[in-house]
Protein backbone atom coordinates (compact mmCIF):
# COMPACT_ATOMS: atom_id res chain seq x y z
CA UNK A 1 0.00 0.00 0.00
CA UNK A 2 1.36 3.45 -0.94
CA UNK A 3 2.15 5.75 1.98
CA UNK A 4 0.14 8.96 2.46
CA UNK A 5 2.54 11.91 2.64
CA UNK A 6 -0.14 14.62 2.33
CA UNK A 7 -0.27 15.34 6.07
CA UNK A 8 3.50 15.70 6.53
CA UNK A 9 4.98 19.15 7.08
CA UNK A 10 7.60 20.63 4.80
CA UNK A 11 10.29 19.94 7.39
CA UNK A 12 9.16 16.33 7.77
CA UNK A 13 9.17 15.82 4.00
CA UNK A 14 12.69 17.28 3.74
CA UNK A 15 13.92 14.94 6.46
CA UNK A 16 12.32 11.99 4.66
CA UNK A 17 13.97 12.92 1.35
CA UNK A 18 17.36 13.36 3.05
CA UNK A 19 17.01 9.97 4.71
CA UNK A 20 16.12 8.25 1.42
CA UNK A 21 19.03 9.93 -0.36
CA UNK A 22 21.40 8.76 2.35
CA UNK A 23 20.09 5.22 2.04
CA UNK A 24 20.54 5.29 -1.74
CA UNK A 25 24.08 6.63 -1.40
CA UNK A 26 24.89 3.83 1.03
CA UNK A 27 23.64 1.06 -1.28
CA UNK A 28 26.26 -0.99 -3.03
CA UNK A 29 26.19 -3.69 -5.67
CA UNK A 30 24.71 -6.86 -4.27
CA UNK A 31 21.57 -8.44 -2.94
CA UNK A 32 18.67 -6.51 -1.44
CA UNK A 33 15.79 -8.34 0.22
CA UNK A 34 12.96 -7.78 2.66
CA UNK A 35 14.40 -7.85 6.16
CA UNK A 36 12.79 -9.91 8.88
CA UNK A 37 9.14 -9.34 9.67
CA UNK A 38 9.31 -12.34 12.01
CA UNK A 39 12.82 -12.57 13.55
CA UNK A 40 14.07 -16.10 14.13
CA UNK A 41 13.33 -17.25 17.65
CA UNK A 42 16.60 -19.19 17.87
CA UNK A 43 18.43 -15.93 17.22
CA UNK A 44 16.32 -13.98 19.72
CA UNK A 45 17.10 -16.72 22.24
CA UNK A 46 20.73 -15.58 22.22
CA UNK A 47 19.78 -12.10 23.41
CA UNK A 48 18.50 -13.46 26.72
CA UNK A 49 20.34 -16.75 26.97
CA UNK A 50 23.92 -17.99 26.86
CA UNK A 51 24.44 -20.98 24.51
CA UNK A 52 26.54 -23.80 25.95
CA UNK A 53 27.22 -27.46 25.17
CA UNK A 54 26.28 -30.47 27.30
CA UNK A 55 28.25 -33.66 26.77
CA UNK A 56 26.24 -36.84 26.25
CA UNK A 57 28.76 -39.35 27.60
CA UNK A 58 26.70 -42.45 26.78
CA UNK A 59 26.97 -41.64 23.06
CA UNK A 60 30.74 -41.30 23.05
CA UNK A 61 32.43 -43.61 20.52
CA UNK A 62 36.01 -44.69 21.16
CA UNK A 63 38.03 -47.19 19.12
CA UNK A 64 41.61 -45.88 18.92
CA UNK A 65 44.03 -43.13 19.99
CA UNK A 66 43.21 -40.63 17.22
CA UNK A 67 41.84 -37.16 18.02
CA UNK A 68 38.11 -36.92 18.68
CA UNK A 69 35.53 -35.84 16.15
CA UNK A 70 32.60 -33.73 17.36
CA UNK A 71 28.86 -34.20 16.94
CA UNK A 72 26.55 -31.36 18.08
CA UNK A 73 22.79 -31.84 18.25
CA UNK A 74 20.78 -28.63 18.31
CA UNK A 75 19.91 -25.63 16.19
CA UNK A 76 22.96 -24.78 14.10
CA UNK A 77 22.74 -21.08 15.00
CA UNK A 78 23.38 -21.97 18.64
CA UNK A 79 26.07 -24.47 17.62
CA UNK A 80 27.86 -21.89 15.47
CA UNK A 81 27.69 -19.35 18.28
CA UNK A 82 29.47 -21.77 20.63
CA UNK A 83 31.99 -22.70 17.92
CA UNK A 84 32.88 -19.02 17.59
CA UNK A 85 34.45 -19.47 21.04
CA UNK A 86 35.94 -22.94 20.63
CA UNK A 87 37.03 -22.86 16.96
CA UNK A 88 37.39 -19.27 15.79
CA UNK A 89 39.92 -19.23 12.93
CA UNK A 90 40.55 -23.00 13.19
CA UNK A 91 38.39 -24.51 10.40
CA UNK A 92 40.06 -25.45 7.10
CA UNK A 93 37.05 -26.56 5.07
CA UNK A 94 33.28 -26.14 5.32
CA UNK A 95 30.74 -28.10 3.32
CA UNK A 96 27.01 -27.56 3.83
CA UNK A 97 23.87 -28.79 2.13
CA UNK A 98 21.18 -26.34 3.33
CA UNK A 99 17.48 -26.48 2.38
CA UNK A 100 17.10 -25.73 -1.33
CA UNK A 101 13.88 -23.78 -0.68
CA UNK A 102 12.02 -25.55 -3.47
CA UNK A 103 8.61 -24.76 -1.99
CA UNK A 104 7.90 -28.31 -0.86
CA UNK A 105 5.65 -28.06 2.20
CA UNK A 106 7.84 -30.13 4.55
CA UNK A 107 11.32 -29.05 3.40
CA UNK A 108 12.36 -26.57 6.10
CA UNK A 109 11.04 -24.60 9.05
CA UNK A 110 11.25 -20.96 10.08
CA UNK A 111 10.10 -20.29 13.65
CA UNK A 112 8.66 -23.80 13.87
CA UNK A 113 6.53 -23.35 10.75
CA UNK A 114 7.19 -25.17 7.50
CA UNK A 115 7.85 -22.76 4.63
CA UNK A 116 6.09 -23.68 1.39
CA UNK A 117 5.60 -22.08 -2.01
CA UNK A 118 2.54 -20.14 -0.78
CA UNK A 119 4.64 -18.11 1.66
CA UNK A 120 5.22 -14.81 -0.17
CA UNK A 121 8.30 -14.15 1.95
CA UNK A 122 9.90 -17.58 1.61
CA UNK A 123 12.95 -16.31 -0.29
CA UNK A 124 13.48 -13.46 2.19
CA UNK A 125 13.13 -15.82 5.15
CA UNK A 126 15.60 -18.23 3.56
CA UNK A 127 18.11 -15.42 2.98
CA UNK A 128 17.73 -14.14 6.54
CA UNK A 129 18.26 -17.64 7.89
CA UNK A 130 21.32 -18.27 5.71
CA UNK A 131 22.96 -14.88 6.20
CA UNK A 132 23.20 -15.23 9.97
CA UNK A 133 24.75 -18.67 9.77
CA UNK A 134 27.19 -17.76 7.01
CA UNK A 135 28.31 -14.73 9.00
CA UNK A 136 29.05 -16.96 12.00
CA UNK A 137 30.80 -19.56 9.86
CA UNK A 138 33.05 -16.97 8.19
CA UNK A 139 34.79 -16.27 11.50
CA UNK A 140 35.47 -19.97 11.99
CA UNK A 141 37.48 -20.33 8.79
CA UNK A 142 41.24 -20.03 8.70
CA UNK A 143 42.57 -17.26 6.46
CA UNK A 144 43.16 -19.85 3.71
CA UNK A 145 39.92 -21.73 4.45
CA UNK A 146 37.20 -22.46 1.88
CA UNK A 147 33.45 -23.08 1.94
CA UNK A 148 31.44 -25.22 -0.51
CA UNK A 149 27.63 -24.95 -0.47
CA UNK A 150 25.29 -27.28 -2.37
CA UNK A 151 22.17 -25.55 -3.68
CA UNK A 152 19.42 -25.90 -6.28
CA UNK A 153 18.36 -23.58 -9.07
CA UNK A 154 15.75 -21.86 -6.86
CA UNK A 155 18.34 -20.03 -4.74
CA UNK A 156 21.68 -20.39 -6.55
CA UNK A 157 21.68 -16.78 -7.80
CA UNK A 158 20.62 -15.40 -4.42
CA UNK A 159 23.14 -17.56 -2.58
CA UNK A 160 26.01 -16.42 -4.78
CA UNK A 161 25.17 -12.76 -4.15
CA UNK A 162 24.70 -13.44 -0.44
CA UNK A 163 28.10 -15.13 -0.24
CA UNK A 164 29.57 -12.16 -2.10
CA UNK A 165 28.17 -9.94 0.65
CA UNK A 166 29.37 -12.13 3.52
CA UNK A 167 32.73 -13.35 2.16
CA UNK A 168 33.22 -10.45 -0.32
CA UNK A 169 32.84 -10.87 -4.08
CA UNK A 170 36.61 -10.93 -4.70
CA UNK A 171 36.81 -14.23 -2.78
CA UNK A 172 34.51 -16.03 -5.22
CA UNK A 173 36.10 -19.26 -6.52
CA UNK A 174 33.49 -20.78 -8.83
CA UNK A 175 30.03 -22.32 -9.11
CA UNK A 176 30.20 -26.04 -9.85
CA UNK A 177 27.33 -27.55 -11.82
CA UNK A 178 26.59 -31.19 -10.92
CA UNK A 179 24.42 -33.70 -12.73
CA UNK A 180 22.34 -34.83 -9.76
CA UNK A 181 19.72 -36.97 -11.47
CA UNK A 182 19.27 -38.57 -14.89
CA UNK A 183 15.70 -39.83 -15.06
CA UNK A 184 13.70 -36.90 -13.73
CA UNK A 185 10.89 -35.53 -15.92
CA UNK A 186 8.98 -33.61 -13.25
CA UNK A 187 9.70 -30.07 -14.44
CA UNK A 188 6.99 -27.99 -16.12
CA UNK A 189 9.18 -26.74 -18.96
CA UNK A 190 12.56 -28.46 -18.49
CA UNK A 191 13.52 -31.77 -16.89
CA UNK A 192 15.53 -30.79 -13.77
CA UNK A 193 18.82 -32.68 -13.87
CA UNK A 194 21.44 -30.66 -12.04
CA UNK A 195 22.21 -28.63 -8.96
CA UNK A 196 25.12 -26.42 -8.01
CA UNK A 197 27.94 -25.90 -5.50
CA UNK A 198 28.80 -22.30 -4.67
CA UNK A 199 32.47 -22.00 -3.70
CA UNK A 200 34.12 -19.13 -1.79
CA UNK A 201 37.39 -18.56 0.04
CA UNK A 202 37.85 -16.74 3.33
CA UNK A 203 40.67 -14.82 1.66
CA UNK A 204 41.54 -15.91 -1.87
CA UNK A 205 44.92 -14.14 -1.80
CA UNK A 206 46.05 -16.68 0.81
CA UNK A 207 45.25 -19.69 -1.37
CA UNK A 208 48.05 -21.04 -3.56
CA UNK A 209 46.39 -21.91 -6.88
CA UNK A 210 48.77 -24.85 -7.25
CA UNK A 211 46.96 -26.47 -4.30
CA UNK A 212 43.69 -26.54 -6.24
CA UNK A 213 43.93 -29.43 -8.66
CA UNK A 214 42.32 -32.71 -9.58
CA UNK A 215 44.19 -35.96 -9.97
CA UNK A 216 44.84 -37.14 -13.51
CA UNK A 217 42.44 -39.88 -14.64
CA UNK A 218 44.89 -42.40 -16.09
CA UNK A 219 42.09 -44.32 -17.80
CA UNK A 220 41.70 -41.44 -20.26
CA UNK A 221 45.21 -42.00 -21.66
CA UNK A 222 44.18 -44.75 -24.05
CA UNK A 223 46.63 -44.11 -26.92
CA UNK A 224 50.32 -44.86 -27.09
CA UNK A 225 53.33 -44.05 -29.26
CA UNK A 226 57.09 -44.33 -28.83
CA UNK A 227 56.98 -41.64 -26.12
CA UNK A 228 54.35 -43.39 -24.01
CA UNK A 229 50.62 -43.25 -23.28
CA UNK A 230 48.80 -40.08 -24.29
CA UNK A 231 45.38 -38.57 -24.87
CA UNK A 232 44.21 -36.07 -27.47
CA UNK A 233 43.82 -33.00 -25.31
CA UNK A 234 41.63 -29.96 -25.88
CA UNK A 235 41.77 -28.10 -29.18
CA UNK A 236 44.90 -26.05 -29.76
CA UNK A 237 43.19 -22.69 -30.08
CA UNK A 238 41.48 -20.68 -27.37
CA UNK A 239 39.21 -17.66 -27.00
CA UNK A 240 40.27 -14.45 -28.67
CA UNK A 241 42.34 -11.69 -27.19
CA UNK A 242 43.38 -8.89 -29.56
CA UNK A 243 46.65 -8.41 -27.66
CA UNK A 244 48.25 -11.63 -29.00
CA UNK A 245 49.53 -10.80 -32.51
CA UNK A 246 51.98 -13.74 -32.50
CA UNK A 247 49.27 -16.32 -31.84
CA UNK A 248 47.11 -15.99 -34.97
CA UNK A 249 48.76 -17.72 -37.92
CA UNK A 250 48.35 -20.50 -40.50
CA UNK A 251 49.18 -24.14 -39.72
CA UNK A 252 49.63 -26.65 -42.56
CA UNK A 253 47.49 -29.81 -42.50
CA UNK A 254 48.40 -33.28 -43.92
CA UNK A 255 46.67 -32.53 -47.24
CA UNK A 256 48.59 -29.26 -47.65
CA UNK A 257 45.69 -26.97 -46.71
CA UNK A 258 46.15 -24.21 -44.17
CA UNK A 259 44.00 -23.68 -41.10
CA UNK A 260 43.52 -20.82 -38.65
CA UNK A 261 41.24 -20.23 -35.66
CA UNK A 262 37.84 -18.65 -36.40
CA UNK A 263 37.86 -14.88 -36.84
CA UNK A 264 37.85 -12.05 -39.37
CA UNK A 265 41.52 -11.11 -39.69
CA UNK A 266 43.54 -13.28 -42.12
CA UNK A 267 47.29 -13.38 -42.96
CA UNK A 268 48.26 -11.72 -46.24
CA UNK A 269 50.52 -14.62 -47.23
CA UNK A 270 49.11 -18.12 -47.68
CA UNK A 271 51.85 -20.18 -46.06
CA UNK A 272 52.45 -21.89 -42.73
CA UNK A 273 53.49 -19.41 -40.08
CA UNK A 274 52.06 -16.35 -41.85
CA UNK A 275 50.60 -14.09 -39.12
CA UNK A 276 47.57 -11.82 -38.82
CA UNK A 277 46.90 -9.19 -36.18
CA UNK A 278 43.79 -10.41 -34.33
CA UNK A 279 40.91 -8.04 -33.82
CA UNK A 280 38.37 -8.26 -31.00
CA UNK A 281 36.45 -11.50 -31.37
CA UNK A 282 39.17 -13.38 -33.28
CA UNK A 283 40.49 -16.69 -32.02
CA UNK A 284 44.19 -17.33 -31.46
CA UNK A 285 46.38 -20.41 -31.07
CA UNK A 286 47.57 -21.49 -27.67
CA UNK A 287 51.24 -21.21 -28.67
CA UNK A 288 53.00 -18.19 -30.13
CA UNK A 289 54.62 -18.82 -33.54
CA UNK A 290 58.09 -17.98 -32.26
CA UNK A 291 57.71 -19.29 -28.73
CA UNK A 292 56.76 -22.94 -28.62
CA UNK A 293 54.97 -23.84 -31.85
CA UNK A 294 58.04 -24.94 -33.81
CA UNK A 295 59.31 -27.05 -30.89
CA UNK A 296 55.93 -28.62 -30.21
CA UNK A 297 54.67 -29.22 -33.74
CA UNK A 298 55.30 -32.96 -33.32
CA UNK A 299 52.55 -33.00 -30.66
CA UNK A 300 49.83 -31.91 -33.09
CA UNK A 301 47.07 -34.37 -33.93
CA UNK A 302 45.07 -33.63 -37.09
CA UNK A 303 41.57 -35.07 -37.35
CA UNK A 304 39.27 -34.84 -40.34
CA UNK A 305 35.77 -33.73 -39.38
CA UNK A 306 32.66 -32.16 -40.88
CA UNK A 307 32.27 -29.91 -37.85
CA UNK A 308 35.66 -28.26 -37.54
CA UNK A 309 35.54 -24.83 -35.89
CA UNK A 310 38.68 -23.83 -37.84
CA UNK A 311 38.85 -21.89 -41.12
CA UNK A 312 40.97 -22.75 -44.18
CA UNK A 313 43.15 -20.29 -46.14
CA UNK A 314 40.09 -19.09 -48.07
CA UNK A 315 37.97 -18.38 -45.01
CA UNK A 316 35.81 -21.49 -45.46
CA UNK A 317 35.13 -24.28 -42.91
CA UNK A 318 38.27 -26.39 -42.69
CA UNK A 319 38.44 -30.15 -43.21
CA UNK A 320 40.60 -30.63 -40.12
CA UNK A 321 40.47 -29.86 -36.44
CA UNK A 322 43.68 -29.84 -34.40
CA UNK A 323 44.34 -31.44 -31.02
CA UNK A 324 47.52 -31.95 -29.01
CA UNK A 325 49.06 -35.01 -27.46
CA UNK A 326 49.12 -34.90 -23.68
CA UNK A 327 51.42 -37.56 -22.23
CA UNK A 328 50.56 -39.35 -19.02
CA UNK A 329 54.09 -39.23 -17.60
CA UNK A 330 54.16 -35.46 -18.00
CA UNK A 331 50.82 -35.05 -16.19
CA UNK A 332 51.20 -37.71 -13.48
CA UNK A 333 51.79 -36.09 -10.12
CA UNK A 334 51.04 -32.58 -11.41
CA UNK A 335 47.28 -32.82 -11.60
CA UNK A 336 44.95 -30.66 -13.65
CA UNK A 337 42.73 -27.75 -12.74
CA UNK A 338 39.41 -29.14 -11.45
CA UNK A 339 36.42 -28.65 -13.76
CA UNK A 340 33.43 -26.67 -12.54
CA UNK A 341 31.01 -29.31 -13.77
CA UNK A 342 30.55 -32.87 -12.52
CA UNK A 343 28.98 -35.47 -14.77
CA UNK A 344 30.28 -38.75 -13.34
CA UNK A 345 27.52 -41.13 -12.23
CA UNK A 346 29.19 -41.53 -8.84
CA UNK A 347 27.99 -38.00 -8.01
CA UNK A 348 24.29 -38.74 -8.61
CA UNK A 349 21.92 -38.19 -5.67
CA UNK A 350 20.54 -41.70 -5.81
CA UNK A 351 23.99 -43.03 -4.94
CA UNK A 352 23.66 -41.35 -1.55
CA UNK A 353 20.19 -42.65 -0.68
CA UNK A 354 20.89 -46.15 -2.08
CA UNK A 355 24.07 -46.37 -0.02
CA UNK A 356 22.23 -45.46 3.20
CA UNK A 357 19.92 -48.41 2.65
CA UNK A 358 22.95 -50.73 2.82
CA UNK A 359 23.51 -49.32 6.31
CA UNK A 360 19.92 -50.10 7.24
CA UNK A 361 19.06 -46.38 7.30
CA UNK A 362 16.35 -44.50 5.44
CA UNK A 363 16.93 -40.89 4.33
CA UNK A 364 16.00 -39.83 0.78
CA UNK A 365 18.08 -36.64 0.51
CA UNK A 366 21.60 -37.79 1.34
CA UNK A 367 24.39 -36.50 -0.90
CA UNK A 368 26.77 -39.17 -2.21
CA UNK A 369 29.89 -39.35 -0.07
CA UNK A 370 31.96 -39.36 -3.27
CA UNK A 371 30.93 -35.73 -3.81
CA UNK A 372 32.34 -34.43 -0.52
CA UNK A 373 35.38 -36.67 -0.96
CA UNK A 374 35.99 -35.08 -4.39
CA UNK A 375 35.64 -31.54 -3.05
CA UNK A 376 38.09 -32.15 -0.22
CA UNK A 377 40.58 -33.74 -2.62
CA UNK A 378 40.55 -30.95 -5.21
CA UNK A 379 41.01 -28.37 -2.43
CA UNK A 380 43.94 -30.40 -1.02
CA UNK A 381 43.22 -29.49 2.55
CA UNK A 382 45.95 -30.33 5.10
CA UNK A 383 46.41 -33.81 6.50
CA UNK A 384 45.35 -32.55 9.95
CA UNK A 385 42.52 -30.30 8.70
CA UNK A 386 39.29 -29.67 10.61
CA UNK A 387 36.16 -29.99 8.45
CA UNK A 388 32.82 -28.47 9.48
CA UNK A 389 29.30 -29.28 8.27
CA UNK A 390 26.59 -27.31 10.08
CA UNK A 391 23.72 -28.73 7.99
CA UNK A 392 24.95 -32.27 8.61
CA UNK A 393 21.72 -34.09 7.68
CA UNK A 394 22.54 -37.78 7.35
CA UNK A 395 26.24 -37.32 8.20
CA UNK A 396 27.73 -37.74 4.71
CA UNK A 397 30.54 -35.28 5.45
CA UNK A 398 31.58 -37.21 8.54
CA UNK A 399 31.83 -40.47 6.65
CA UNK A 400 33.71 -38.80 3.78
CA UNK A 401 36.33 -37.54 6.25
CA UNK A 402 36.71 -41.00 7.81
CA UNK A 403 37.04 -42.52 4.33
CA UNK A 404 39.70 -40.00 3.33
CA UNK A 405 41.64 -40.61 6.55
CA UNK A 406 41.56 -44.34 5.87
CA UNK A 407 42.69 -43.85 2.26
CA UNK A 408 45.47 -41.33 2.91
CA UNK A 409 46.42 -42.33 6.49
CA UNK A 410 45.65 -38.74 7.50
CA UNK A 411 44.40 -37.21 10.77
CA UNK A 412 41.60 -34.94 9.61
CA UNK A 413 38.74 -34.30 12.03
CA UNK A 414 35.11 -33.36 11.49
CA UNK A 415 32.50 -31.33 13.33
CA UNK A 416 28.89 -32.17 12.48
CA UNK A 417 26.02 -29.92 13.57
CA UNK A 418 22.41 -30.98 13.07
CA UNK A 419 19.06 -30.50 14.73
CA UNK A 420 16.90 -33.49 15.54
CA UNK A 421 13.99 -32.60 13.25
CA UNK A 422 12.28 -35.89 12.43
CA UNK A 423 14.80 -37.60 14.76
CA UNK A 424 17.47 -37.23 12.04
CA UNK A 425 20.27 -36.79 14.59
CA UNK A 426 19.34 -39.80 16.72
CA UNK A 427 18.02 -42.17 14.05
CA UNK A 428 20.12 -41.38 10.96
CA UNK A 429 23.20 -39.18 11.44
CA UNK A 430 24.61 -40.59 14.68
CA UNK A 431 23.84 -44.26 13.83
CA UNK A 432 25.55 -43.80 10.47
CA UNK A 433 28.78 -42.45 12.01
CA UNK A 434 28.65 -45.17 14.67
CA UNK A 435 28.38 -47.89 12.03
CA UNK A 436 31.20 -46.48 9.92
CA UNK A 437 33.53 -46.18 12.90
CA UNK A 438 32.72 -49.51 14.57
CA UNK A 439 31.63 -51.65 11.60
CA UNK A 440 28.23 -52.96 10.53
CA UNK A 441 26.31 -55.70 8.77
CA UNK A 442 25.72 -54.60 5.18
CA UNK A 443 22.08 -54.92 4.13
CA UNK A 444 22.18 -56.36 0.61
CA UNK A 445 21.04 -59.59 -1.02
CA UNK A 446 22.81 -61.40 1.77
CA UNK A 447 24.37 -60.02 4.92
CA UNK A 448 28.01 -58.97 4.74
CA UNK A 449 30.06 -57.86 7.73
CA UNK A 450 31.89 -54.61 7.01
CA UNK A 451 34.82 -53.65 9.22
CA UNK A 452 34.77 -50.22 10.81
CA UNK A 453 37.18 -47.46 9.78
CA UNK A 454 37.99 -46.61 13.38
CA UNK A 455 37.97 -43.20 15.01
CA UNK A 456 36.41 -41.46 17.99
CA UNK A 457 33.39 -39.24 18.53
CA UNK A 458 32.19 -36.91 21.26
CA UNK A 459 28.45 -36.16 21.32
CA UNK A 460 27.05 -32.85 22.61
CA UNK A 461 23.69 -31.12 22.80
CA UNK A 462 23.20 -27.38 22.80
CA UNK A 463 21.67 -25.81 25.91
CA UNK A 464 20.88 -22.28 27.09
CA UNK A 465 21.59 -20.46 30.35
CA UNK A 466 18.82 -17.86 30.91
CA UNK A 467 19.96 -14.28 31.61
CA UNK A 468 18.12 -10.98 31.78
CA UNK A 469 20.24 -9.45 29.03
CA UNK A 470 23.43 -10.74 27.48
CA UNK A 471 25.08 -7.32 27.91
CA UNK A 472 24.15 -7.19 31.60
CA UNK A 473 25.22 -10.44 33.28
CA UNK A 474 25.05 -10.61 37.07
CA UNK A 475 27.61 -12.32 39.29
CA UNK A 476 25.51 -15.43 39.85
CA UNK A 477 25.12 -15.94 36.10
CA UNK A 478 28.88 -15.50 35.57
CA UNK A 479 29.48 -18.29 38.08
CA UNK A 480 26.90 -20.52 36.40
CA UNK A 481 28.45 -19.99 32.97
CA UNK A 482 31.92 -20.77 34.34
CA UNK A 483 30.73 -24.01 35.94
CA UNK A 484 28.93 -25.12 32.77
CA UNK A 485 31.57 -24.00 30.25
CA UNK A 486 33.95 -26.84 31.02
CA UNK A 487 32.93 -28.97 28.05
CA UNK A 488 33.31 -26.00 25.69
CA UNK A 489 36.77 -25.32 27.09
CA UNK A 490 37.70 -29.00 26.71
CA UNK A 491 36.70 -28.80 23.05
CA UNK A 492 38.67 -25.59 22.58
CA UNK A 493 41.82 -27.16 24.02
CA UNK A 494 41.27 -30.63 22.49
CA UNK A 495 41.48 -32.28 25.93
CA UNK A 496 38.32 -34.39 26.17
CA UNK A 497 39.12 -36.78 29.02
CA UNK A 498 37.52 -35.53 32.26
CA UNK A 499 39.91 -36.41 35.09
CA UNK A 500 38.15 -34.80 38.03
CA UNK A 501 35.32 -32.42 38.92
CA UNK A 502 34.26 -30.94 42.26
CA UNK A 503 32.52 -27.79 43.45
CA UNK A 504 35.79 -25.84 43.13
CA UNK A 505 37.37 -26.96 39.88
CA UNK A 506 37.37 -29.30 36.90
CA UNK A 507 40.32 -31.05 35.18
CA UNK A 508 40.57 -32.52 31.66
CA UNK A 509 43.49 -34.14 29.82
CA UNK A 510 44.30 -35.36 26.33
CA UNK A 511 44.53 -39.03 25.37
CA UNK A 512 48.27 -39.48 25.86
CA UNK A 513 48.16 -37.54 29.15
CA UNK A 514 50.71 -34.96 27.99
CA UNK A 515 48.41 -31.93 28.34
CA UNK A 516 45.77 -30.84 30.82
CA UNK A 517 43.07 -28.20 30.90
CA UNK A 518 41.71 -26.99 34.23
CA UNK A 519 38.89 -24.63 35.22
CA UNK A 520 38.81 -22.95 38.63
CA UNK A 521 35.21 -21.96 39.41
CA UNK A 522 35.48 -19.62 42.38
CA UNK A 523 36.65 -16.12 43.23
CA UNK A 524 37.62 -17.57 46.62
CA UNK A 525 41.13 -19.03 46.21
CA UNK A 526 41.00 -21.52 49.13
CA UNK A 527 41.36 -24.55 46.80
CA UNK A 528 43.48 -22.91 44.11
CA UNK A 529 46.84 -24.23 45.34
CA UNK A 530 45.30 -27.69 45.67
CA UNK A 531 44.41 -27.56 41.97
CA UNK A 532 47.85 -26.24 41.02
CA UNK A 533 49.52 -29.20 42.76
CA UNK A 534 47.41 -31.63 40.73
CA UNK A 535 48.59 -30.21 37.39
CA UNK A 536 52.10 -29.01 38.25
CA UNK A 537 53.92 -31.79 36.36
CA UNK A 538 51.91 -31.46 33.13
CA UNK A 539 51.63 -28.73 30.51
CA UNK A 540 48.34 -27.09 31.52
CA UNK A 541 46.01 -24.30 30.41
CA UNK A 542 44.36 -23.06 33.63
CA UNK A 543 41.15 -21.04 33.27
CA UNK A 544 40.53 -18.86 36.31
CA UNK A 545 37.18 -17.31 37.18
CA UNK A 546 36.97 -13.52 37.42
CA UNK A 547 34.31 -10.82 37.13
CA UNK A 548 36.25 -9.20 34.30
CA UNK A 549 39.75 -9.60 32.91
CA UNK A 550 42.34 -10.82 35.39
CA UNK A 551 45.86 -9.47 35.91
CA UNK A 552 47.98 -12.41 34.77
CA UNK A 553 51.06 -10.92 36.40
CA UNK A 554 49.70 -12.04 39.76
CA UNK A 555 50.28 -15.65 38.66
CA UNK A 556 53.94 -15.22 37.70
CA UNK A 557 54.93 -17.44 40.63
CA UNK A 558 53.40 -20.49 38.96
CA UNK A 559 55.49 -23.10 37.18
CA UNK A 560 56.19 -22.34 33.50
CA UNK A 561 54.14 -25.35 32.42
CA UNK A 562 50.93 -23.53 33.55
CA UNK A 563 49.33 -20.90 31.32
CA UNK A 564 46.58 -18.71 32.81
CA UNK A 565 43.43 -17.77 30.88
CA UNK A 566 40.27 -15.81 31.77
CA UNK A 567 36.81 -17.27 32.23
CA UNK A 568 33.97 -16.38 31.52
CA UNK A 569 34.74 -12.93 30.05
CA UNK A 570 36.14 -14.14 26.68
CA UNK A 571 32.94 -16.13 26.06
CA UNK A 572 30.74 -13.17 26.96
CA UNK A 573 32.72 -10.83 24.73
CA UNK A 574 32.21 -13.10 21.71
CA UNK A 575 28.49 -13.53 22.43
CA UNK A 576 28.00 -9.78 22.85
CA UNK A 577 29.83 -9.10 19.60
CA UNK A 578 27.65 -11.59 17.72
CA UNK A 579 24.45 -10.04 19.09
CA UNK A 580 25.59 -6.50 18.37
CA UNK A 581 26.54 -7.41 14.80
CA UNK A 582 23.03 -8.73 14.18
CA UNK A 583 21.45 -5.59 15.64
CA UNK A 584 23.58 -3.39 13.38
CA UNK A 585 22.36 -5.09 10.18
Amino acid sequence: MAKDFSKLSKEELLKLVEKQEAELDAKKYGLVWDREREPEQVVLDCENNLPILKRIAKKEIRTDESDDNIFIEGDNYHSLTVLNYTHKGKIDFIYIDPPYNTGKKDEWKYNDKFIDENDSYRHAKWLNMMEKRLELSKHLLKEDGVIFISIGEQEVANLNLLCGKVFRHENFLTIIARISKTASDKGKHFAPSCDYIVCYAKNKTNIDTSNFYDEVDEDLYTKEDKDGRYRDDIALYQSALDTRPNQRYFIKCPDGSLVIPPGKSMPKEKKEGAKANPIKGDGVWRWAIDNGFKDKKHLLVFKETKNSPLLDQNGNKARYNIYTKSYLEERRGKGVKPRNFLVDKKFLNRRGSDYLKTLGLDFPYSKPKELIDHLMKIAHIPQDAIILDFFAGSGTTGEAVLDLNNEEKSKRRFILCTNNEGQIAEEVCYPRIEKIIEGFIKQNNGKTKIDGLGGNLQYYKTDLIPVERIDNINDKQRHELTEKAGQMIAIKENTFEEVEICEWYQIFENKNKTRKTAVYFRENTDKFEELVKKVKNTKTILYVFSYGRIDKKTFKYLEKNITIEDIPEPILEIYKEINQTLKDK
